[in-house]
């Protein structure tokens, strides 16, 4: 994190215990790649400490350049003919209940990582009959048919996120569009899949964009909302405009109930997959 100084309430805990050591040896020695560590994810030693992680799939290496994310970018590696079944004896080594698995995007590609992403699910699946699966999927380029090959893959809840209000959109984003993820949303929600989306605060919107936000998710069908507070991770990405209180998060997290949501995560240090097996379970009381 660069730039002005944090306040107190965003400081974390340095990694530590039994089960964040055992997560580590486990990704490092199945050469796994993870949005905890390539997205310097603030809350990695408390969800390691659990023995929870999120698997990134397809590589370490981003075609898009989005300002905010700190996952390199560039012309990407092949494909690992391997990571599928890595992926799933990890998860298996584990012993989750509930895994997350996200990408990096992959335009590079023919299909974009569409049938790549198929073959991880069904190989968790496979290895892991008893488990729930959450999958965090770039947009396909908004490409209906790709996103249909993951959703008849059957992850229990999909997710795609927003990051930030309309307005902001075009300013911290790599080629993804609003409208485009709200498409992308639709189509997971329309497809009887739980579908869940994510937003940062601190990048200078406002209150009623932030609401517009939750109002746009709520009409595309989302049920499972996450916001959090956007940190700077170099010097090269968007300087943060905001460190938002902890009682606005919890003023929104009041907000998006009251409009419907099943549940929403709303915490300066909140990510897209932060306590995910919750959201799995509100989906079921929907």
């Amino acid at each position: 994190m660069v730039g002005r100084r944090k306040p107190e309430w965003l400081k974390t805990q340095l990694p530590q215990g039994k089960l964040y050591m055992q997560v580590n040896e486990i990704v490092r020695a199945h050469r796994l790649h993870t949005i905890c560590t390539d997205g310097l994810c603030p809350n990695r030693s408390e969800c390691w400490s659990r023995g929870t992680a999120t698997f990134m799939i397809g590589g370490d290496v981003c075609t898009r350049s989005c300002k905010f994310c700190h996952v390199k970018t560039g012309r990407p590696y092949p494909l690992d003919p391997k990571e599928p079944e890595n992926i799933a004896r990890s998860v298996k080594l584990l012993q989750l209940r509930h895994a997350v698995i996200t990408s990096v995007d992959r335009d590079d590609l023919p299909d974009l990582g569409a049938a790549h992403w198929v073959r991880v699910i069904q190989a968790v699946r496979a290895a892991n009959p008893n488990i729930t699966m959450e999958t965090l999927i770039p947009d396909f380029q908004g490409k209906a048919a790709l996103i249909g090959l993951v959703l008849e893959a059957r992850p229990e809840v999909v997710s795609h996120n927003l990051e930030t209000v309309r307005r902001l959109s075009k300013d911290v984003r790599s080629r993804a569009t609003y409208e485009t993820s709200l498409a992308v949303i639709r189509q997971i929600a329309a497809h009887g899949v739980a579908a869940k989306s994510g937003i940062m605060l601190g990048l200078g919107e406002t209150r009623e964009e932030v609401i517009e936000t939750l109002d746009d998710l709520r009409s595309a069908g989302c049920s499972v909302v996450t916001i959090g507070q956007y940190l700077q991770p170099s010097a090269k990405n968007v300087a943060v405009a905001e460190y938002v209180p902890p009682e606005v998060f919890e003023e929104y997290r009041r907000i998006g109930k009251e409009k419907g949501f099943a549940h929403v995560e709303s915490a300066p240090l909140v990510r897209s997959s932060y306590h995910a097996e919750k959201h799995r379970s509100a989906e079921n009381n929907l």
